[in-house]
């Protein structure tokens, strides 16, 4: 998001310096060093639909690297694999009962036809889903993969959770051929933020690394002060991107309206396990699980949908477990998550074997999506603060969708369009 908004603003012909406290640019969507290749630190995925991102892709000049893969989907309850890639595996799921399998369809078909997205704010996701799919189908289906999403955390979230989540999911798919279909650019978010890094340094930007935000304030009258690394610099304008919790602590009180008494937005964190493999062990690009024991939220066969000549012939599987931001599971030793992950893929998938390993990586995020619990949307600092000069652009603004960079740029544009007047090149240089 901040790469975005900097590359708009140095195009536009301002001086522009981005702060980013980690050694390489890209947030949740940068990349990582697998050893025998370099691929996305996270697990990403472009869809069709995916419009606005695409468009974003195409202005870098990398909309001839997008690339497509036919993808499936499965389930993986009671200890068996099934698949729920077309219709007709939906017609064969064995834990439901044809009257529980309509009603989950026609709540998917009606989920996705809703617009109103603000009455679904009011309500559980559990009384919304019991209420339009059953309390059978609930708990039979949907239940099992809120709590390996959410742990008990989903009694708190509100409908607009699901409803954004099978909004996506369903539009990946092709109505025509009955297929999922998911993309990828050419490279990886390396290759992507290369380009937005080389955009905004041709436009005379700047981009420091490891440089750490310690506070923000007005510069008296107009302007902005930001301290950095125990250093002032003045700006005229000033874009924050970080999470809210972030934004309290580090802005100026006068600055932001948010909620009294520190009720903050709650993030889910997440640890991801990367596991490199000579063969592949999963067909499915995602394998949602709807077992509580299973350690992990999902299995994500990130080479069934890139080209084995990104990963230099070996298969990326990627392992998450989401939790809220403060779960003790974000600090454990990487020992410790191997020792429980490890053991359950093994118990899931017999036939792969400890040779069939190249390496094993864990990267862990604390700030990675809002929990979109009641009314979420009054937690939200818009982007206008209270400050001509400061201004807020961040996930939490996610009230009605769930995280994806498509999001993000989306999100972007709707920044520009409500405030790009206040951006527009002036004769004096800004």
């Amino acid at each position: 998001m901040g790469m975005a908004i900097a590359a708009r603003v140095a195009a536009a012909g301002h001086r522009t310096v981005l702060y980013e406290r980690a050694p390489q640019p890209g947030g949740l969507a940068t990349w990582h060093d697998f050893g025998a290749f370099t691929w996305d630190r996270y697990y990403h995925v472009i869809l069709p639909s995916d419009s606005e991102l695409i468009a974003f892709i195409g202005e870098l000049g990398l909309g001839g690297e997008l690339r497509w893969t036919p993808t499936r989907t499965g389930y993986y309850v009671d200890r068996n694999f099934y698949s729920l890639s077309t219709n007709v595996d939906f017609l064969r799921f064995p834990p439901l009962s044809l009257w529980d399998k309509f009603r989950l369809a026609a709540t998917i078909l009606y989920c996705a036809r809703i617009k109103d997205w603000r009455r679904l704010e009011q309500v559980t996701v559990e009384d919304w889903l019991v209420r339009t799919c059953g309390r059978a189908t609930f708990e039979k289906f949907w239940k099992p993969l809120l709590l390996a999403k959410l742990g008990l955390n989903y009694k708190r979230v509100s409908a607009v959770f699901i409803w954004s989540y099978i909004k996506r999911l369903f539009s990946a798919r092709d109505a025509t051929a009955q297929k999922e279909h998911l993309g990828y650019v050419a490279g990886g978010y390396r290759r992507v933020f290369r380009e937005v890094e080389s955009k905004i340094r041709a436009a005379g930007g700047e981009i420091r690394l490891r440089s750490v935000v310690e506070g923000v304030r007005p510069s008296g009258g107009r302007g902005m002060e930001i301290r950095v690394d125990g250093a002032s610099e003045p700006f005229d304008k000033v874009v924050f991107t970080g999470p809210t919790n972030v934004l309290r602590d580090t802005a100026d009180a006068a600055l932001v309206e948010l909620p009294a008494g520190g009720r903050d937005v709650e993030y889910l964190g997440v640890v991801c396990m990367a596991i490199i493999t000579r063969r592949p062990f999963t067909p499915y690009y995602i394998l949602n699980i709807g077992d509580e024991t299973v350690p992990f939220t999902g299995v994500i066969g990130m080479s069934t949908v890139i080209d084995p000549g990104q990963t230099g012939g070996l298969h990326l599987t990627y392992l998450p477990k989401y939790v809220l931001s403060t779960d003790p599971l974000l600090g454990a030793s990487e020992q410790e998550i191997r020792g429980s992950f490890l053991p359950a893929l093994a118990n899931m998938y017999p036939d792969l074997r400890e040779g069939d390993i190249e390496s094993v990586h864990v990267n862990r995020a604390l700030k990675v999506q809002p929990l979109q619990v009641l009314n979420y949307s009054a937690l939200v600092q818009p982007a206008r603060t209270r400050h001509p000069d400061f201004y807020v652009v961040n996930t939490a603004q996610f009230v009605n969708n769930t995280l994806n960079n498509n999001e993000v740029i989306r999100n972007v544009n709707r920044f520009f369009r409500e405030c790009g007047r206040d951006f527009e090149p002036e004769s004096r240089p800004a």
